[in-house]
């Protein structure tokens, strides 16, 4: 028996539809990179941006036709947070045969035993000519969610809508996953969260538990939340080796008045405060963000206040995203006065200005001598990234580096990627 998962969205669903496809492995079951070939097909969704949800809109619509294959329908789930109102979305969608609250790993599971989809006499999947089974092995870096939902009150956002209020698991549970996988392959875990720095038992104490995972090469963490990063974890972060200096701290907007009505809990002074203290303790580290631009009452000047801060502090990157509305969210009754074309003026404005400044940072590294982790191989080359999270590619040579550190010298640098080549010993 085949599956098909499809996913889009944040690194938690990427970590979910891991963890599902995992499960269904031990089932037996085999991966297929077609709807069409599959038997049951799961699609994990988004619908932070509008833009999101429009994919998975036209993903469900196309899927219509698979309950007409005449060698027989698969069954098709809709996972992730597009899922609220199951009624309502069974009569728009007929199509579908479950609807999967985010992160409940248990009801895909659940389903296929329900179908009758698994082996009937092992449970497991053969190769039809062969008879050998073919297990799916680990990617080299994962993520490895520590906490679902969120108890913040951003007034844009539907993750707590959708995610509900935050559940961190036990650190004894997430160190035995870790070690799992390493023990699979892989040699990097990132640990998500939605606000991954209230984590109930202690984000720096969890750092400390997973550091000494024999076998794991690196750690990350995300998404960060100005109003709650903390000194002892920035400080824990700064002295364990195997902790990146790569931190993801959205800031939305840079006007004071503009994150009251977000709802954030932080001021753009307090943030240039954090982030210099970010930098005094890790020098050298690599700083992402996101930014909103269109919200709800922004103005020109509230704007430019942004694009002033983002000049000022020189993100290595810049998420950048123009407002829509979100169902249900305490912003959808403000007035979305922006209007569109200005909207998509601020966001271009952004992205020109952040590929000016990453192209400058990364242009600091030419000639550099730098370790990447190899991740996989792509378009001819092999693909890996510096502990700051850069986007690294160099030759293919006859040796195998998937999965190891690497030291290679930048031979050309861009604003969103760099080529290299090895650094011989």
């Amino acid at each position: 028996m085949r599956y098909y998962l499809w996913t889009i969205g944040c690194q938690m669903n990427f970590a979910d539809s891991r963890r599902a496809a995992e499960e269904l492995q031990k089932l037996g079951f085999q991966e297929t990179g077609r709807a069409e070939d599959a038997d049951l097909v799961v699609l994990n969704t988004c619908v932070v941006r509008q833009s999101a949800e429009e994919k998975v809109v036209g993903r469900l619509t196309s899927l219509r036709g698979l309950k007409r294959k005449p060698e027989g329908e698969p069954v098709v789930a809709l996972m992730g947070c597009f899922v609220t109102e199951i009624p309502a979305l069974q009569r728009r969608y007929p199509w579908i045969d479950a609807f999967i609250r985010p992160s409940d790993i248990d009801a895909v599971v659940e389903l296929a035993r329900q179908q009758s989809l698994i082996h009937p006499l092992t449970g497991t999947s053969v190769d039809p000519v062969s008879g050998i089974h073919h297990p799916t092995s680990n990617p080299v870096s994962v993520g490895v969610a520590i906490s679902y939902g969120c108890d913040h009150l951003c007034t844009y956002c539907v993750v707590r809508l959708r995610r509900g209020p935050e559940v961190s698991r036990p650190v004894e549970e997430i160190v035995t996953e870790v070690q799992g996988l390493v023990e699979g392959g892989v040699k990097e875990v990132t640990l998500l969260g939605q606000n991954v720095d209230s984590y109930a038992f202690g984000l720096a104490e969890l750092l400390e538990a997973v550091h000494p995972v024999e076998g794991l090469e690196r750690i990350r963490f995300l998404t960060s939340h100005p109003a709650e990063m903390s000194g002892r974890l920035i400080e824990t972060a700064a002295r364990l080796p195997k902790v990146c200096e790569h931190v993801e701290i959205p800031v939305q907007s840079g006007d004071d008045a503009v994150l009251r009505r977000m709802g954030r809990g932080y001021t753009a002074a307090g943030y240039r405060e954090l982030v210099a203290r970010i930098r005094a303790t890790m020098p050298g580290a690599g700083l992402a963000t996101d930014v909103i631009v269109g919200f709800p009452g922004e103005t020109e000047a509230q704007f430019e206040a942004t694009y002033r801060l983002l000049e000022e502090v020189r993100f290595d990157v810049v998420h950048v995203a123009a407002y829509s509305p979100r169902p249900g969210t305490p912003a959808e009754r403000l007035p979305d006065d922006v209007p569109g074309a200005e909207k998509e003026r601020r966001r271009k404005a952004v992205d020109q200005l952040q590929e000016r400044i990453a192209g400058e940072i990364n242009a600091r590294l030419l000639g550099q001598t730098v370790e990447i982790l190899v991740e996989t191989r792509r378009r001819g080359k092999w693909q890996g990234r510096t502990r700051t999270n850069k986007l690294v590619f160099m030759p293919v040579g006859e040796e195998d580096l998937t999965g190891r550190l690497v030291a290679v010298r930048i031979t050309w640098t861009g604003p969103w990627s760099m080529q290299a080549e090895a650094v011989q010993p």
